[in-house]
């Protein structure tokens, strides 16, 4: 039996490196790039254009980009022209326990004069151009062998049937629209067109099973065939790949910080803390006497199920103080913090049509991202079921 015998300092040095490569691997930013169709699944071609070799230009542009960005890790669904079951997309996010999902897509019409961008995160909307959208890019199952087994209970050409399954949107939407908004103001500033004015949701299933922040992007229009040449161009799609990247980037910074560990003084609770809103409109109400603190308890109960409105403004490691001088001179902000990260709101409201009256104060602020979330009994609900 041979006995190896390591030095004191040795083994500290080599304690050291092991937990320094530990700490560096968890605060790595992991994003998954997903080029929609491949091989045989062709995807949308106009005048030349194939959809499925733009969005795998664009893919290996944007993440060659990624690459060279300190403290990010690519992963991706596909890096030649091969075929990837939808599922297998969402599988391959999930396995690499990604932060976020990107699937990359160009658009196409019959309407040859249509164009723009458009940014989708998972929902169960009932726009019908939404729905429509989302039933071409799920068609692509059929082309799945064993379909029907592996998707049982959704009809690809009824998305809505998609309600019946197990979602997992609710917990990643709002960042999921976060994310949305960088890549539509990326967008913007390059000059392309924004359709429908904001980000849009709609059931697709290759979002469905990504259990993460996730967006789908339409880049635009091959039908078109002005933006159908700059998507096949190789401008067109290093303008295209810079802004994604730039958003995603963005939303890095924004969640995770720079990549260098941050300290606070102290870690606030998780729970939200509601602000009561004195309302003039209304005249003062007799005070209520309680005989029971069973009776106290009920009536905390009714007066807690009125779901309450704010509009988040941003999410960030950083604290700061709720004080106007941060928020661009907004008041009555709260703050709420959760999975290391610090979520800012403005306002609190019962009143949907005041919310959004909020909305866009904070929009008029700089604001651009911000959207209205829902509280109800303390916990967060869907501005949908709020709307119920």
């Amino acid at each position: 039996m041979r006995i190896i015998y390591i030095s004191k300092t040795i083994l500290t040095l080599l304690l050291t490196i092991i937990s320094t490569a530990v700490f560096s691997q968890s605060n790595v930013f992991k994003v998954t790039l997903d080029a929609g169709h491949g091989a045989h699944d062709f995807g949308a071609v106009y005048n030349g254009h194939v959809e499925k070799n733009i969005a795998l230009a664009v893919v290996l542009k944007v993440g060659r980009i990624l690459e060279a960005t300190p403290k990010v890790d690519v992963i991706y669904t596909r890096k030649t022209d091969v075929f990837i079951d939808l599922v297998e997309r969402a599988n391959i996010a999930n396995r690499a326990d990604a932060n976020i999902f990107v699937s990359i897509h160009c658009n196409a019409n019959r309407n040859t004069a249509g164009f723009g961008t458009e940014t989708y995160v998972m929902g169960m909307t009932k726009v019908a151009s939404n729905l429509e959208a989302a039933k071409k890019e799920n068609s692509v199952i059929t082309l799945e062998k064993d379909y029907k087994q592996k998707y049982e209970g959704f009809d690809p050409n009824s998305p809505e049937t998609m309600i019946g399954m197990t979602l997992m949107q609710e917990e990643y939407l709002d960042n999921s629209i976060s994310l949305a908004s960088k890549v539509e103001d990326a967008f913007g500033a390059l000059g392309k067109k924004i359709r429908g004015g904001g980000v849009k949701q709609a059931p697709y299933m290759v979002l469905h099973k990504a259990y993460m922040p996730r967006v789908l992007i339409e880049m635009g229009f091959i039908s078109n065939f002005e933006e159908g040449n700059i998507l096949d161009s190789e401008e067109g799609q290093n303008d295209v790949a810079k802004s994604i990247a730039s958003a995603i980037v963005s939303y890095k910074n924004e969640y995770y910080g720079n990549g260098e560990p941050e300290t606070f003084d102290t870690k606030p609770s998780q729970k939200i803390i509601e602000r009561p809103i004195k309302d003039t409109s209304n005249p003062i109400k007799p005070k209520i006497i309680f005989n029971t603190s069973e009776e106290k308890k009920k009536i905390k109960v009714v007066e807690n199920s009125i779901p309450l409105f704010k509009v988040q403004l941003s999410a960030s490691i950083k604290k700061l103080e709720l004080q106007p001088r941060n928020f661009n001179g907004l008041k009555n902000i709260s703050v709420a913090y959760d999975h290391r990260v610090y979520k800012y709101m403005y306002g609190e409201t019962s009143d949907y049509d005041e919310a959004k009256k909020q909305l866009q104060e904070a929009k008029d602020k700089g604001y651009n991202s911000a959207f209205l979330i829902a509280f109800k009994n303390g916990e967060k609900i869907s501005v949908q079921e709020a709307l119920k």
